[in-house]
């Protein structure tokens, strides 16, 4: 009985201290899921060199792009069925999950074979050569082994919160990252099996991430939904693939910019350039999960209360999510000031120069975090309110046009400098967008 007392409903009326509490397992889990992944550039950066690091840092966009349509169907598909349970339909949001998640497997299946027959090409396309590319390669086509669990995994993160079970989800995170942390220290740090090992222990933590969801969700259990008998909903995927259009674009963005960052730093600064960026966006992942866990654990609230035509609880989470997302942005940005030092070295501190680089690099993205979490939750807000279209131009804007841009001309006038801070001056252009979209989409939704 105090489970059910103390398990909180997405139809309530969430105080700060209940929304901090229904969150949080997301936050934890998106945190989590960084931490494992900044594992194998640690084990790798400090065991096997700086060129195996550079490695993995230039085929990672590569393998973010190929996955991307799992957090698509998650953030988009997640939305939908969040408003169906809404408008108490939850036959029918059953009926949509598990035609979400078929579908996501099915896809994972196919891209992870396309991945892997393309990897050389695409190495090659991003500069790799020698032992760079052969590195590449190698990592590329062992991690393209648990693409589909890897998607699916990303569709659960999303469904689990939908589900009112986020805690099951931060379970799950955490033990696939467990998973992955120890396999790393067994077969990168003890047995010495080097890049390949660090490969193999991300596929074995990704097929726990994503196949224990589908045990229990295939069973009974006592959440919101349940994989079952379904039929192919071609309007349904088209309207997921809309809503969840900005969180695809972001990941392909994401890789796309990714991609000209080492382009730009190889020529700037070479193999160095290439592996303080990898450094930066290790931290970083860690950081910015906060933003992104905040924005997977709200968004199903205000989708459900959307659906209720509940108008006081959307400004309710609107006005509430504002606040926490100024403190959690400010503190961030003096934390990673106060950090750089210490996490660069725990990286790459067995190399003076590429450290100093480092330092200087973190030092200036960081601040950053001043703004972006703005960004990410006004995107994933409009993809709560089934508006993937505004939600898509948001992260249209953020992760491509100004970063391009930005990537581009500031190095010609600030060199290094100017790659380091590229990133403030495109969330700083995106945040006008944000709120321009806010201050017109007010009256239509009922949030403000």
């Amino acid at each position: 009985m105090s489970s059910k007392k103390n398990k909180i409903q997405l139809s309530e009326h969430f105080t700060y201290r209940k929304l901090l509490r229904f969150v949080l397992p997301s936050i934890v889990m998106m945190i989590f899921t960084s931490i494992y992944s900044v594992v194998d550039g640690l084990f790798v950066s400090n065991f096997v060199g700086k060129t195996a690091l550079a490695s993995i840092n230039l085929i990672l966009p590569f393998l973010m792009a190929m996955s991307a349509i799992g957090f698509m169907i998650g953030t988009g598909g997640s939305a939908i069925v969040g408003k169906t349970l809404g408008e108490g339909k939850r036959e029918k949001a059953n009926e949509y999950f598990s035609f979400l998640v078929y579908t996501t497997a099915i896809f994972g299946i196919a891209l992870s074979i396309i991945g892997a027959i393309f990897v050389p090409q695409v190495a090659r396309l991003l500069g790799a050569e020698g032992e760079l590319l052969s590195n590449c390669i190698m990592y590329g086509r062992l991690t393209f082994i648990s693409m589909p669990a890897f998607m699916l995994q990303n569709v659960f993160q999303s469904f689990f919160v939908t589900a009112e079970k986020p805690k099951l989800g931060l379970g799950v995170i955490i033990t696939a990252g467990v998973t992955n942390m120890v396999l790393d220290l067994l077969f990168v740090g003890i047995l010495g099996f080097g890049l390949k090992g660090a490969a193999i222990a991300t596929v074995c933590g990704e097929f726990i991430g994503g196949l224990f969801p589908i045990l229990y969700f295939s069973r009974e259990n006592s959440s919101l939904l349940r994989l079952g008998k379904t039929q192919f909903d071609g309007q349904v995927l088209i309207k997921t693939c809309i809503n969840g259009s900005s969180e695809l674009m972001t990941n392909l963005s994401s890789s796309v910019v990714g991609s000209l960052y080492n382009i730009q730093l190889m020529k700037i600064a070479g193999e160095n350039g290439v592996a303080a960026y990898g450094t930066i966006m290790y931290v970083n992942f860690v950081f910015i999960a906060i933003f992104f866990g905040y924005s997977i654990g709200s968004a199903p609230i205000i989708s459900f209360h959307y659906g209720a035509g509940n108008h006081s609880e959307l400004k309710n989470m609107f006005k509430k999510s504002l606040s926490l997302i100024a403190i959690w942005g400010l503190s961030l940005a003096i934390l990673a000031q106060i950090l750089a030092s210490p996490f660069a070295r725990i990286f790459v501190g067995y190399d003076k120069e590429l450290l100093a680089m480092t330092i200087n690099g973190f030092r200036i993205y960081c601040l950053v975090y001043l703004i972006n979490g703005f960004n990410i939750f006004g995107s994933s807000f409009f993809t709560a309110l089934n508006n993937g279209v505004i939600s898509a131009v948001i992260s249209f804007m953020r992760t491509l046009v100004f970063q391009i841009g930005a990537i581009m001309l500031l190095p010609i006038v600030f060199e290094i400098n100017g790659i380091w801070g590229a990133i403030i001056v495109a969330e700083a252009l995106t945040l006008c967008i944000t709120v321009f979209f806010f201050v017109k989409q007010r009256t239509r939704y009922h949030y403000i």
